[in-house]
């Protein structure tokens, strides 16, 4: 029985991968982005991750899109090691490093930063090959939220034709372009698309193919909030491992081990049987040591440890030591050349080399020759010494050939009085930053652990024999002590889009956002919608979330009634598989293209409508009453007035 419940334990233990993303290569354009006429790019530009590619024309377009990476981006520090260039996607590597330092040019789904999307977009057009000298001489359809504000798209616009010269755009919703891909060719359909993402999930009727946007309802709900949400909880259950709970483990527990259960209540009363517990709980591991804190080396262990660390140390004082020896040399050296410009004469050379040195006399400048000749000298018997002895400087009496070591106590750490030096120009001169007279070693904790290891080796008397530590026996289990255990919080944290209440969010859910498009039309139109029910998004792969919209539609829909529900082929990719085909179906359709001559001439956020994009609503302002039309007519009344002004209040009111 104990053999069959370890081993059942053992199979519910799953550890976590922490995947790193490998920087993006630099690829080519391929022959097929080099054809008679420019070859599109096709950009799926969403808040949690960018997909870029060709839309190469032929049978076969190749396995796209050739770059997938996360929409983030890192600033580093101006003294930061690696640079202080902008990392983006999978050049940071890990996210959790530099989690404090990510920025997106999304807010929600929507890209309001434009220079955070700059970096993104030079980032695509680099590692795809774009070899165009100075723009990007191709057109790209680029994907864009449902309903836009014209004011993104409009910077959008302006970004891709000023900054990259583009000749030609065209925007699309991205569950439109997957219902796209997924609808049968040449087939003019209607439908629900019920398409969640990473920040939100909207809810889009489609008639006679093309998107009825008056109905189209948003719910701010996605896979963001329920990683956070699931963090929450476990950080709850688990305060003793509160920082191994990271955002992106989160993640990694939601698209593996959670689901959607098809009735939640019903779902949460089988997990209070203990066996249904024990059989689904999934134990996420998280990395430990297993050497413990308490556990003792042997005697002989401890002096070997000791000895390694000792000659880490003497390589660490050899190393200084030469460091310092070259930089009193090219002092030296500096010094004894001024010293030759006097000896030959040169005596305008000489006078603006003092004035350059800080120094007043010849006098001083001997002095200063003399004092580095003797360390200088110094130093360089302390080589020899240290090379024949093998030994480590403890205290050095002279500042001049103090070099760093270890002081065994408080007295030995008084520093003496300091000689003079030189004077501060001098030290620019010379392009080094002196450093103190006494150096004092700060070994780092990978070089010694303890400088109380280190007594028994720098007493003059002999350490006494230790006496022999029995080994501690761990009283638990440390790698069950540092397990997760995710029961409900499997589906506790996908739940949240059908009872955004569980977050404290005040919304409705999918269910009731659902019921509430449909109860906007008639009866047929109702029974036409149901027919195609289209489940696209990232946030849609959770296993039953098919199973639980049938479950949801089944309870509202009349008796007997019938619905289909059709989940995405790639609920991920999809989006861009769809622009694809609709880029090669309509690339010479310049009806669909917003050109360079038209962005001119109509503004940025003018936008062409076709199967798969947003509505296009111009920005209508009211017409103001002119002052100079009022002065060419003096013969007015007040009457004329108060009608332009009646008027004008009337334009105002329909336009709001």
């Amino acid at each position: 029985m104990a053999a069959t419940g370890a081993a059942g334990t053992v199979a519910n233990v799953f550890p976590f991968r922490d995947a790193r993303a490998a920087p993006d290569p630099v690829l080519e354009a391929g022959p097929g982005a080099h054809g008679p006429l420019p070859v599109p790019l096709v950009l799926d530009n969403g808040s949690f991750q960018a997909r870029a590619g060709w839309a190469c024309p032929g049978p076969d377009p190749g396995p796209e899109p050739r770059l997938q990476f996360r929409a983030v981006c890192a600033r580093g520090r101006g003294g930061a090691r690696g640079g202080a260039g902008p990392q983006v996607g999978n050049a940071l590597g890990s996210l959790e490093p530099l989690r404090w330092m990510l920025r997106s040019p999304f807010d929600r789904n929507v890209p309001v930063n434009l220079e955070l999307q700059e970096l993104l977009l030079d980032y695509s057009f680099q590692h795809l090959g774009v070899s165009s000298q100075g723009c990007v001489d191709h057109p790209i359809v680029l994907t864009e939220a449902v309903c836009n504000p014209l004011y993104s798209r409009q910077m959008m616009s302006e970004l891709l034709f000023e900054c990259y010269g583009i000749p030609k755009v065209a925007y699309g919703i991205d569950s439109l372009f997957s219902f796209y891909h997924n609808k049968p060719k040449n087939l003019i359909s209607s439908g629900l698309i019920i398409s969640s993402g990473y920040q939100c999930t909207h809810i889009l009727p489609i008639l006679e193919g093309r998107l009825d946007a008056k109905n189209c309802k948003r719910i701010n709900l996605g896979g963001s909030q329920a990683a956070g949400y699931l963090q929450r909880l476990l950080q709850l259950k688990y305060p003793g491992h509160l920082a191994a709970i990271t955002l992106s483990r989160m993640e990694e527990i939601l698209h593996e081990h959670s689901y959607v259960a098809e009735d939640y209540v019903e779902e949460l009363q089988k997990w209070q049987c203990p066996d249904y517990y024990e059989n689904n709980v999934h134990k996420m591991q998280l990395p430990f040591s297993s050497k413990l804190l308490g556990s003792t080396l042997s005697s002989e262990e401890k002096q070997e440890r000791r000895q390694q660390q000792l000659r880490r140390l003497q390589e660490l004082n050899a190393r200084r030591r030469e460091e310092k020896l070259q930089l009193d040399q090219e002092r030296l050296d500096r010094l004894l050349y001024v010293q030759e410009l006097l000896e030959d004469g040169q005596m305008d050379q000489f006078h603006k080399a003092l004035v350059e040195l800080n120094m007043d006399s010849p006098e001083e400048l001997q002095s200063y020759i003399q004092k580095l000749s003797s360390a200088v000298e110094q130093a360089k018997q302390k080589i020899l010494h240290a090379e024949v002895t093998l030994e480590v400087d403890v205290v050095d009496s002279k500042p001049e050939s103090c070099m760093c070591g270890l002081v065994p106590n408080a007295d030995s750490m008084t520093p003496p009085p300091p000689a003079p030096g030189p004077p501060e120009g001098f030290r620019e001169e010379m392009g080094v930053v002196e450093t103190p007279d006494l150096e004092q070693l700060e070994p780092s904790l990978e070089d010694v652990e303890s400088i109380h290891d280190f007594e028994p080796l720098f007493s003059e008397e002999t350490p006494e024999a230790e006496k022999p530590v029995t080994t501690v026996q761990p009283v638990f289990n440390l790698a069950a002590y540092h397990q997760l255990f995710v029961g409900t919080e499997r589906i506790r944290a996908p739940e949240i889009i059908f009872q955004p209440s569980l977050i404290g969010e005040e919304q409705a859910g999918i269910a009731e956002t659902l019921q509430y498009i449909l109860d906007r039309y008639s009866k047929d139109i109702q029974d036409l919608l149901v027919q195609n029910v289209f489940l696209t998004g990232g946030n849609m792969m959770y296993p039953g979330m098919k199973g639980r919209i049938e479950k949801e539609l089944l309870e509202m829909r009349p008796f007997q009634s019938a619905f289909k529900v059709q989940l995405a082929s790639n609920p991920v990719l999809d989006a861009w598989y769809g622009a694809r085909d609709w880029a090669l179906d309509h690339l010479d359709d310049d009806e669909v293209w917003i050109t360079r001559k038209e962005y001119e001439e109509k503004g940025g956020e003018y936008l062409k409508e076709h199967c798969a994009s947003n509505i296009y609503v111009p920005i209508r302002l009211p017409k103001q009453a002119s002052r100079f039309s009022d002065a060419q007519a003096p013969g007015r009344g007040s009457g004329a007035s108060g009608g332009s002004a009646g008027s004008l209040q009337l334009e105002l009111r329909t336009w709001t």
